[in-house]
């Protein structure tokens, strides 16, 4: 990070200060709780948690130094699962990131598929969002994941989501805001793949293993079979 872009040391003293303040609320919440599960703990969990994060961050980009706090991982901050014991239908939720780093790859792709498939002069793999649209529709997201490559993508984070529900959701019920109505409560398991945890293995801070996460990500995905019936809309983590 270039010293222009480096935080102040004011900046760090304030993070700072928010870990004291979000420890303080925690204990207080914890102190006042009223059962296993209470909201209010979880709520002031999350905070202390984003605060311990902040600092960590700040403290490692002005002074090169880390804190010995665990940040806890995305699956672990969700919260208590509310749903039902035997659920009757579950909804699968994906999201999978690409950058485009080979746009004349991605549209040659795309005009292969047009050239053997169309004979009415289609041309829809003129631009890179058109090809994107030729090969999305030709191919399963499942293989356009394992060919990534090929098409002139570079793979970025992605997240599974799996959410249980009391009867399975009406035909075209969701399809227009697919992720709107996520009760965090009622997520049975997630996993999550990013580069993050790589980088952080590499630049001093905490070691996240997602090994098994992936691993079973795929062998959930491979059970599933899902068909090409991933839904691209983007998945708000916060939910």
């Amino acid at each position: 990070m270039s010293d222009a872009a480096q935080p102040t040391a004011a900046e760090v003293r304030a993070a700072a200060e928010a870990v004291k303040t979000a420890l303080d609320r925690h204990l207080a919440a914890v102190e006042r709780r009223s059962g296993e599960d209470d909201p209010a703990v979880y709520e002031a969990f999350n905070q202390l948690a984003a605060a311990a994060e902040a600092y960590d961050e700040l403290l490692y980009d002005r002074y090169d130094e880390v804190t010995p706090f665990e940040i806890p991982a995305a699956e672990d901050s969700l919260p208590p699962y509310a749903g039902p014991e035997e659920p009757n239908a579950i909804s699968v939720l994906i999201r999978r990131d690409y950058a485009v780093v080979e746009p004349q790859r991605l549209q040659a792709q795309a005009q292969r598929v047009e050239a053997a498939d169309y004979d009415d002069g289609t041309d829809a793999s003129g631009t890179v969002h058109g090809a994107l649209g030729v090969l999305f529709g030709e191919f399963e997201p499942d293989e356009i994941a394992s060919r990534h490559k090929e098409f002139g993508l570079e793979e970025g984070d992605s997240t599974l989501w799996v959410t249980a529900a009391d009867e399975p959701a009406d035909p075209g019920e969701w399809l227009d805001a697919p992720f709107e109505q996520i009760d965090p409560q009622r997520v049975v398991c997630r996993f999550d793949v990013s580069a993050v945890f790589d980088e952080e293995t590499d630049d001093g801070h905490d070691d996240t293993d997602d090994t098994d996460d992936n691993d079973e990500a795929d062998d959930f995905e491979d059970a599933l079979d899902l068909d090409g019936d991933e839904d691209l809309e983007p998945l708000d983590a916060e939910r």
